[in-house]
């Protein structure tokens, strides 16, 4: 898993304007570009480029772009979820399933893609896992952490027990919840503007 993600919010509209093939290039030409000076550990990175004010970037503070905590917290989930009461267990699986979790099918190799973003998912190159979320799926994921948020808490202890990892990228239930909340902001910033969410494995 030596795999990064960089996690966009996009104007919809825009994207969906430029033709299918090329989308996937536009969006990895244009998730950085010139942003090096403007690097932040945690939070939003605003490109000042007028052509490029239709996304912005969201760094995860402590994970240093690498894709391999999100994989932890999904595999954290799965040890978890268990524990979960049925309404937190519903609306975080439905939260997580969207972003970076499988689901619970052993051996499932689900995308986390919405249809119609790419001419062909499978046809698409990349050196990892891709999610790309519209405005209406964006809508419900944010409906969904509504719901799970203020459950979270009641998972403290059966997370010690059952999904805890002291050295692992996501080591605890401090960790767990700041990268899910991480993902509640790009979804929040992203449904605030009606936009969509992208990860790219760059």
């Amino acid at each position: 898993m030596g795999m990064d993600i960089t996690v966009l919010v996009v104007d919809w509209v825009h994207l969906m304007k430029i033709a299918p093939d090329d989308r996937l290039e536009v969006l990895q030409e244009s998730a950085y570009a010139d942003d090096e000076g403007d690097e932040v550990d945690a939070g939003w990175v605003w490109p000042v480029e007028p052509d490029r004010a239709w996304l912005g970037r969201y760094e995860f503070g402590g994970t240093l772009g690498s894709y391999k905590p999100h994989f932890w917290a999904a595999q954290a989930w799965e040890d978890v979820r268990g524990a979960a009461g049925t309404p937190l267990r519903a609306a975080l699986d439905e939260f997580l399933m969207a972003l970076i979790w499988c689901g619970p099918e052993v051996d499932s190799d689900a995308e986390h893609v919405d249809a119609g973003i790419f001419p062909s998912v499978d046809g698409l190159w990349r050196p990892g896992p891709l999610i790309a979320r519209g405005p209406r799926t964006v809508s419900g994921l944010n409906r969904c952490w509504g719901e799970a948020a203020p459950a979270l808490p009641h998972l403290r202890e059966p997370y010690a027990s059952r999904a805890a990892c002291p050295g692992r990228w996501i080591a605890d239930f401090e960790e767990f919840t700041e990268l899910l909340s991480g993902w509640a902001e790009v979804v929040r910033e992203a449904q605030r503007r009606r936009w969509g969410l992208i990860g790219l494995p760059i």
